[in-house]
């Protein structure tokens, strides 16, 4: 198997980027870049693409851990970091496009906010945005990790930082590790009894988004609220 330096210069991933802009390049030959060598009798764009195979795309390697990278042959620590320096590079780049104080019209500006992070998150987790008059996002708020229904959660521990910040309305949001975001019935059952405790502190609650596999479920869009 060729080596990808004795590929015709055209068809390098490098000098295709450089003469043509990253977006020609397929996922495969972005993360080549990022490993730079592959192993004997495979290039780093083998090694790539058996990686998305192994891991069901960016999605699953950004789920995965340090050490499941490093399992993998051909990728030790150096590789690993790239992948995920990377990956961390894309997350916070897209915070900084959203600015400070992100305004939410819809569910897909909250889901904008909470989508790429909450999706790869192995176990359950609780998130509150905290909102102003305006609805601009004051704080994002942990929960709780763990199964999400009123067992689990108290309800003042919902409205405990809203409170402190101010905030006028909240959305819950919380993830499904198993990656259907479809609402469960303790889903839909836990966020009528915040909206009511929120009714008596003056705080609405606009919405509930189910969180899966990089798509997400709006509780209010499917009028279950």
């Amino acid at each position: 198997m060729y080596t990808i330096r004795e590929w015709h210069k055209a068809e390098r991933p490098r000098e295709r980027l450089e003469q043509l802009g990253p977006q020609s390049l397929s996922t495969a030959e972005l993360l080549a870049i990022l490993l730079r060598v592959g192993l004997p009798g495979e290039n780093a764009v083998q090694l790539a693409r058996r990686l998305l195979r192994q891991f069901e795309g960016l999605p699953g390697l950004q789920r995965a851990t340090f050490d499941e990278l490093k399992a993998q042959r051909g990728i030790g620590t150096a590789k690993a970091a790239q992948i995920k320096a990377a990956l961390e590079l894309g997350r916070r780049l897209q915070l900084a496009q959203r600015g400070e104080r992100p305004r939410i019209s819809s569910p897909d500006d909250a889901a904008a906010l909470l989508l790429y992070e909450m999706s790869a998150l192995p176990q359950e987790h609780l998130r509150v945005l905290l909102l102003d008059t305006r609805n601009q996002v004051l704080k994002i708020h942990d929960v709780v990790v763990g199964s999400v229904n009123a067992a689990q959660v108290r309800i003042a521990e919902i409205f405990r930082q809203a409170v402190l910040v101010n905030a006028t309305a909240i959305i819950l949001a919380h993830n499904h590790p198993s990656g259907d975001p479809t609402p469960s019935a303790d889903d839909i059952a836990f966020t009528r009894q915040a909206q009511e405790a929120g009714r008596l502190l003056d705080i609405q609650v606009l919405d509930h988004l189910v969180i899966g596999d990089n798509r997400f479920v709006s509780l209010k869009a499917r009028g279950l609220l």
